[in-house]
């Protein structure tokens, strides 16, 4: 075991032996961190938090922080949640915050500034990029790819094998913050296996795409992708076919 001397580990945390922790790092009671484990200088885990074999969590990223909930928030829940935990194998970059409640698979990787919220849940082998920001209650399947500054809103379902290029975006409130009625109706978008988001996408809430279907870049959908289809333009719609060797059935 390398340990830093100043590093803080509640008496209650199980390192294994050969983890590593950085200066600074602050390890809290019940934290389980996993065999081969590396943690950077500055990181926070929080009580609780689950770390897997081999994961990497760079310098001042921050495992199992608590919401915070304000008296207007609208979608943060202040019922207790289940501890973080960070999948075998997978890294978290430097300033990343994975939130309590939140679960990440194996081999994930949470790229520097990222944000998973509560109650999220990271299938194995997906990319979380610089910048992305999960919020609360959303699921995302395995081998997704979501690039640079893309935002998933609360609520959002995100099958495997979906692409999100850089600066897409999603919404789930049709009411734009207005009315009580709107806290019944909170629908994020439904993104289905193997569909893909081009650069700056607009998804507007409860909107579906569906399997295999391209939304072009800088389009806003405000309906439903069909399956296997490119849809572009503002408001987006429906050009053509995908083209069979890009669709995942042909190697794609």
């Amino acid at each position: 075991m390398s340990i830093a001397s100043t590093a803080q580990i509640h008496p209650t945390a199980q390192v294994a032996g050969d983890a590593e922790v950085g200066h600074f790092a602050v390890i809290g009671a019940d934290v389980e961190i996993g065999g081969g484990a590396v943690l950077g200088h500055h990181v926070v885990i929080h009580d609780g938090s689950r770390v897997g074999a081999s994961v990497r969590v760079d310098d001042h990223a921050v495992i199992g922080k608590r919401p915070m909930r304000s008296l207007r928030s609208a979608t943060t829940s202040a019922a207790e949640i289940a501890p973080a935990v960070v999948g075998e194998g997978s890294l978290v970059g430097t300033g990343a915050v994975v939130y309590r409640g939140a679960t990440l698979g194996a081999r994930v990787l949470v790229a520097d500034y990222a944000t998973v919220r509560e109650r999220v849940t990271v299938g194995d082998e997906t990319i979380v990029g610089r910048g992305v920001a999960i919020e609360n209650d959303t699921t995302v399947g395995a081998r997704c790819k979501l690039e640079t500054n893309a935002y998933l809103t609360a609520y959002s379902t995100v099958e495997d094998d979906v692409f999100v290029a850089p600066g897409v975006l999603t919404s789930n409130d049709d009411y734009i913050g207005r009315t009580e009625a709107r806290k019944a109706a909170f629908a994020g978008p439904t993104i289905r296996r193997g569909a893909r988001l081009g650069v700056g996408a607009v998804v507007l809430p409860g909107r579906e795409v569906e399997a295999e279907a391209v939304v072009g870049a800088g389009a806003v959908l405000t309906g439903t992708a069909p399956g296997a289809r490119v849809s572009v333009g503002v408001p987006a719609r429906d050009v053509r076919a995908v083209a069979p060797e890009q669709l995942r059935e042909n190697g794609g």
